[in-house]
């Protein structure tokens, strides 16, 4: 695992995506090279009177610019503190930090599930297999919301080149349902080893864990909790373990395998 540090970094760039939603890349991080799908950055937003950091996923990576950037949607004060930033603002970054996805191997078809704010990680894991020699046409994207309004950033998913899968419960949007029925029909139809990643509101991590455990499909989850100090001192990000006791969201994972956590 690469040496947590923390470093100034300046807002290098933001977009708007929605009237809520938001994407802000940051530079130059030193450690950019090493960062892997899942894991996450600790935020602190300057001139504002929160105490504590913010934890964002990591959507994408520059390498060349030294750039990370992070996805999000204004839900309290601390994303809506993140979304008044302007270009040039700056923050100090501590990362990178927690658990990455593993990679699948070469001959398995692969789910990713993604739901609502749930995309960033699952978005930068498919472009890292891809860019990684993971073949296109072998990654399933299951990407689903309430309605069109949450699947974003669509043509940026279309670049990849893989199979994507939208679902909307309205249906204003691909299928309508639930994301999950979606799945179950992925891997009644398709035979052969398969793997699953997904991220998104508790609720639907729980039925992606309870389905691939119906079906014995291994694969991993990627949690979201309160962080509040990201290195696993406060213990205010806990997870029950199946196996008993429990475990830091931010330390041990947030990545953790199917079955392993009780949702």
């Amino acid at each position: 695992m690469s040496k947590i540090v923390i470093e100034n970094v300046s807002v290098v760039k933001k977009k708007k995506l929605t009237p809520d939603c938001f994407a802000i890349t940051v530079a130059p991080f030193s450690k950019v090279k090493s960062i892997r799908p899942g894991q996450f950055v600790h935020l602190q937003i300057p001139n504002c009177n929160l105490f504590f950091r913010r934890a964002f996923s990591v959507y994408s990576v520059n390498t060349e610019e030294k750039s990370l950037e992070i996805l999000f949607k204004v839900f309290g004060r601390g994303t809506a503190a993140m979304a008044s930033l302007k270009k040039g603002n700056r923050l100090s970054l501590l990362g990178p930090l927690g658990s990455s996805f593993r990679k699948p191997k070469k001959n398995e078809l692969i789910g990713l599930i993604a739901g609502g704010v749930g995309f960033p990680p699952i978005y930068y894991l498919s472009r890292f297999l891809i860019e990684n020699g993971f073949d296109p046409k072998k990654l399933f994207f299951f990407y689903g919301g309430r309605g069109r309004s949450d699947l974003i950033e669509l043509a940026r998913l279309k670049k990849l080149g893989l199979n994507s899968v939208l679902v909307t419960e309205d249906g204003s949007l691909g299928i309508k349902g639930l994301v999950t029925s979606a799945v179950e029909k992925w891997f009644l139809e398709n035979k052969g080893s398969k793997v699953v990643y997904s991220c998104g509101p508790e609720g639907m991590l729980k039925a992606v864990d309870q389905l691939a455990q119906q079906y014995n499909i291994p694969g991993q989850i990627s949690l979201e909790a309160p962080m509040p100090c990201g290195v696993g001192i406060c213990l205010g990000c806990i997870k029950p373990l199946k196996s008993g006791g429990y475990t830091r969201v931010c330390k041990e994972g947030p990545i953790f395998e199917i079955g392993e956590i009780i949702l």
